[in-house]
């Protein structure tokens, strides 16, 4: 494949490409990768310019939707492909992701997300028991999503997820003016390492009812799902105010909720139907 010259041509809109072109910010990258000798998935390598990078330091497994940007690829690294450092995936990597993982071994996430798929591919890496940390560049909102500590705006049900499996940090803002062609947002580094993976669709649901509406109280959200005494005795015996909102409350108030909410079924009234029918 001829080089390519033109990046703000090549980039494709359908796949949210903007290239990094800061080498400084890809060694930074490269820095916060944990300190072990496990491999590394990347998604949506692009160019290679982190992938190059990366292969310095571990062995890497890519994946690429754009068949464009696979060509580009193979031919950049083939010597690195025959020797066993890089393999090259090419295809949706959200299809590729089996329920046993995306790799069959333990390893890292790092890429830089198109931003249209970041918040999936990064709730499939915390689901992932293989998958150990997860260090990628998305939207500086979404990052926050994911970081945010209780009592801040950003607090959110991503944020209890990623508290619920390990902890999450924002690391440093990255400016559109450090990407061809230059996003109209502006990007940041996110590292989220986790002690271990949590697979419970319940909860999910559980935290979206409780976050439906950020600016009414936590009660109220509940109540459109659960008995409203049950809340309230619930509430007093975990000495839980009131007025609370859903971004002020810590991540252990949400697991004691979603423990004694549940314990008649996710939506409270299936399981006492079924106690009825029995008597």
């Amino acid at each position: 494949m001829n080089e390519i010259k033109n990046l703000s041509e090549f980039a494709n809109k359908k796949f949210g490409q903007n290239f990094l072109k800061n080498d400084h910010i890809i060694k930074q990258i490269i820095q916060a990768i944990p300190n072990d000798n496990l491999p590394v998935a990347e998604i949506g390598p692009g160019l290679g310019d982190l992938t190059k990078e990366l292969i310095n330091v571990r062995n890497v497994t890519a994946f690429e939707v754009d068949k464009r940007l696979c060509e580009h690829l193979y031919s950049q690294f083939d010597k690195p492909i025959q020797e066993g450092l890089l393999k090259i995936n090419c295809g949706d990597v959200l299809k590729e992701w089996g329920s046993d993982g995306l790799l069959d071994e333990e390893y890292h996430l790092v890429a830089n997300l198109p931003y249209y798929i970041a918040t999936n591919i990064i709730l499939k890496a915390l689901k992932d028991k293989r998958c150990k940390s997860i260090l990628v560049m998305v939207q500086k909102e979404v990052a926050q999503k994911f970081s945010a500590k209780s009592g801040e705006k950003a607090f959110s049900a991503l944020a209890v997820l990623t508290q619920t499996v390990g902890y999450g940090e924002l690391l440093f803002d990255v400016g559109a003016e450090n990407f061809i062609p230059p996003p109209k947002v502006t990007s940041a580094i996110l590292l989220i390492k986790k002690n271990r993976s949590e697979n419970n669709r319940d909860f999910e649901e559980f935290l979206k009812i409780a976050f439906k509406q950020p600016r009414k109280k936590l009660s109220k959200n509940l109540s459109t799902h659960y008995p409203k005494d049950k809340i309230e005795a619930i509430f007093s015996q975990l000495d839980i105010k009131d007025n609370l909102r859903p971004h002020e409350a810590e991540t252990f108030i949400y697991h004691h909720l979603y423990n004694e909410l549940n314990k008649d079924n996710i939506d409270g009234r299936e399981k006492r139907r079924a106690k009825r029918s029995k008597e």
